[in-house]
């Protein structure tokens, strides 16, 4: 069963910045806080091969059409409306 906690004194800039994080991604504030924890406690170590091999694996699910400079350069514009 999990275990609750109270946290008690939080700053304001560091409540401020939970809040704003929680919104950011559509989550409560207490998922947003438990995963905050376990990213700092329980990061995943990830080796460099395992990281390049994700990457390779993305890489090759991308389309295998080639995009012109100005087709992102349109493509951020159109973004950033």
């Amino acid at each position: 069963m999990p275990t609750q906690l109270t946290l008690k004194n939080i700053p304001d800039a560091v409540y401020d910045r939970l809040k704003q994080s929680a919104e950011l991604h559509r989550r409560s504030l207490n998922s947003e806080a438990i995963l905050c924890l376990e990213t700092v406690l329980m990061p995943m170590h990830v080796s460099p091969s395992e990281r390049l091999a994700r990457a390779r694996v993305l890489r090759a699910e991308l389309p295998a059409k080639k995009y012109e400079a100005g087709e992102i350069d349109a493509a951020k514009r159109q973004g950033r409306r």
